[in-house]
């Protein structure tokens, strides 16, 4: 049985765009509703409870939408919720970080995997936690790099500025004999080329947002939940600068964004 009802998808600001970007390519008949929570970027810094409690308003959002299946497009709110809302609703909801350590080791030779996100995602552990579920001998090295998130905000993506940084967070890296380096922000993939250039050609580097794109083709087909008719229009939400939203919005996707619409999200909440 097909399904044209859409995706939801959802990150604490534009970096989950970079997983839309890979749905659109990878499952093109699928359509997307996309919200990202601009207000309260960063999510890295912030609780447990916070992010769950984020992810709980956002999700009831994308509910009122019909959507068929939810993406959390956040490494922080994949680490901290998904846990947790994924027995709350009965939809297919899927995050970053498994589709993302699967290939990490699966691609290592020598054993030793990074993982760059933010504090939350390194601090939570989720990442050792699969990785060693995966293959016990791996050796995980985690850096948390949180100005990388404003940076990609400000669109200073290849930013002497934002080189600097990244040669500060790889340098340790680099002394740990890394051969594959998780890209474990939804963020990072927009500065792919800045992070491969100073971190080197020898390591590998893994973008959980083209692997989450293949993970959710598979569990709507095993779901018979997948679309065989061409996409409705795609529709962008988010909590603060709805403008500068859809400016960055049509730097990197493959579709126009002719619209992203302001909404209160808290004030919301309390409606739903």
């Amino acid at each position: 049985m097909a399904d044209s009802a859409p995706i939801g998808v959802f990150d604490s600001g534009i970096g989950g765009l970079t997983v839309a970007r890979e749905i659109m390519r990878q499952i093109p008949n699928e359509t997307i509703i996309y919200f990202g929570d601009t207000a309260r970027v960063p999510y890295g810094s912030k609780s447990k409870q916070t992010i769950i409690t984020y992810s709980r308003q956002i999700i009831k959002f994308l509910q009122t939408k019909n959507v068929k299946s939810i993406v959390i497009a956040c490494n922080t709110a994949s680490a901290f919720a998904l846990e947790t809302v994924s027995k709350e609703v009965s939809i297919p909801i899927i995050g970053v970080v498994m589709p993302g350590a699967k290939v990490a080791a699966e691609t290592t030779k020598n054993g030793n995997i990074g993982i760059i996100g933010t504090e939350g995602t390194i601090n939570s552990g989720i990442y050792n936690s699969y990785l060693s579920g995966i293959n016990p001998r791996v050796k995980v090295y985690g850096k948390a790099c949180p100005l990388f998130v404003p940076l990609v905000e400000e669109g200073w993506l290849s930013d002497p500025v934002t080189v600097e940084v990244a040669r500060r967070y790889m340098s340790e890296l680099k002394d740990s004999d890394i051969d594959t380096l998780v890209l474990g922000c939804t963020h990072y993939p927009l500065i792919r080329h800045t992070i491969g250039a100073v971190i080197g050609n020898r390591v590998t580097l893994v973008n959980p947002a083209y692997e989450t794109a293949r993970t959710l083709k598979e569990v709507l087909e095993c779901k018979g939940l997948e679309s065989i008719s061409p996409p409705g229009e795609h529709k962008f939400y988010v909590s603060d600068g709805a403008e500068k939203f859809k400016k960055f919005a049509n730097t990197i996707l493959p579709c126009e964004v002719v619209e992203t619409k302001d909404v209160n999200i808290e004030s919301l909440d309390d409606k739903i």
